[in-house]
């Protein structure tokens, strides 16, 4: 266990230099920082703010998911919210109801942005900020309520039973700092109360311009100490390359698959390639950084069939399965025909995510001695895409 522990831990600290961990501790931002390219997507960090609001130690976190911080009552359509996000490589704002060691729930809102390699565009890490929802507001006189605490009219928290009314007059530092620090005391002790877990919480704009400043001072952070080390990485992708597509899990799982086929990205500009098996290279005789990128048409010449071309362009239109046998070219311009399947490929949510085109090159002499009939071989190609897609959103799931 140790020994898994240190080698999660070392994906951290190989992309940082050594006062990474001091320079994140002196936050007192709650906030993860997790890998996707490692199996389970585990914390790789946790600061001590998120320690202290969620009741656990170190070694309870680092190297879980952040599922284990859900519960019964967490809205299954945040968790694939956030799924989504992870799969896309993208930031999202997300309010959800999570839970603390003790069981007790607590709404937050969740910010989590994507930490890309500088040298390769490929995501490194996670970062996920979680800042407490104090609830929704409601009036008292000249006050403001929220989650049993009140709120001056200049935006100070602090229980009314030990401060008593707000008053202008009494504006001293010491007494703000004293406000300060014994309501977040409070809200980080406290059960909750007037809260209803089953409600639905939204994050005032104070909380959400919160959630992004922290976000935003811990990358700034991740940049500075990734210079020493020669490993940038930044907020934004600085460059794309064809595999930086795809999360690295999700190529892993893709190359298990020995038949060939391709994926297209079904949310980008003339759906490109976003991956390509080692079978439709061998079988095309492109390389991949050649292939990908591409719409599938570049296999295409001078006799394909214009009107099953057509017949694939309105089929994908329509998110409707197809299967044809074309006439398609190969990088030393040699013609096969290749009997050719294409089904959308769905997310979780239902969504269309990609379309898988398997190829079956039809004038091989040997197709008939194949297990599999050409019908069948393209039903398992896609079943088994299916599959690796599903599994590594349900494995890039975060809290």
């Amino acid at each position: 266990m140790e020994l898994h522990l240190g080698l999660i831990e070392q994906s951290f600290n190989v992309r940082y230099s050594a006062w990474v961990r001091e320079a994140l501790d002196e936050l007192n931002d709650s906030f993860v920082i997790t890998d996707p390219c490692i199996s389970g997507h585990p914390i790789v960090y946790a600061s001590s703010g998120f320690l202290k609001m969620f009741g656990y130690s170190k070694d309870e976190v680092i190297g879980k998911n952040g599922r284990m911080f859900q519960g019964p009552k967490t809205s299954r359509r945040s968790v694939m919210e956030i799924r989504e996000a992870i799969r896309e490589e993208k930031a999202i704002q997300v309010s959800m109801l999570n839970y603390r060691k003790d069981g007790t729930p607590f709404w937050m809102l969740f910010h989590m942005c994507p930490v890309y390699s500088k040298e390769d565009g490929k995501v490194a890490h996670f970062l996920g900020v979680q800042v407490p929802i104090l609830g929704k507001l409601r009036r008292s006189g000249s006050e403001v309520v929220r989650n049993g605490l009140n709120f001056c009219e200049d935006g100070n928290k602090f229980p009314e039973t030990v401060f008593g009314c707000c008053r202008r007059e009494v504006t001293s530092d010491t007494v703000m700092e004293l406000r300060r620090g014994f309501a977040l005391d409070y809200l980080l002790n406290s059960d909750d109360r007037d809260r209803e877990a089953d409600e639905p919480c939204e994050a005032s704009e104070l909380e959400k311009k919160k959630a992004t400043a922290a976000v935003n001072n811990i990358l700034s952070i991740l940049i500075h100490y990734s210079q020493m080390t020669g490993r940038l990485v930044c907020g934004k992708r600085c460059c794309l390359s064809g595999t930086g597509l795809l999360s690295a899990s999700l190529n892993i799982s893709l190359g298990r698959i020995k038949q060939s086929f391709v994926l297209t990205d079904a949310h980008l500009p003339d759906m490109p390639i976003v991956y390509a098996s080692d079978p439709f290279l061998r079988l095309t005789g492109y390389s991949g950084d050649e292939v990908l990128g591409r719409n599938c048409r570049f296999l295409s010449g001078m006799n394909t069939d214009s009107a099953t071309q057509f017949k694939i362009k309105e089929c994908i239109q329509a998110v409707q399965p197809c299967t044809v046998c074309i006439l398609n070219y190969r990088k030393d311009k040699s013609s096969f025909w290749n009997f050719l399947h294409i089904s959308p490929i769905r997310n979780a949510t239902g969504k269309v995510a990609y379309f898988v085109g398997v190829q079956i090159n039809s004038s091989c002499a040997d197709q008939e001695q194949k297990e599999l009939s050409p019908q069948m071989e393209h039903l398992s190609v896609v079943g088994a895409v299916r599959v690796a897609v599903r599994s590594t959103m349900m494995s890039a799931s975060t809290p």
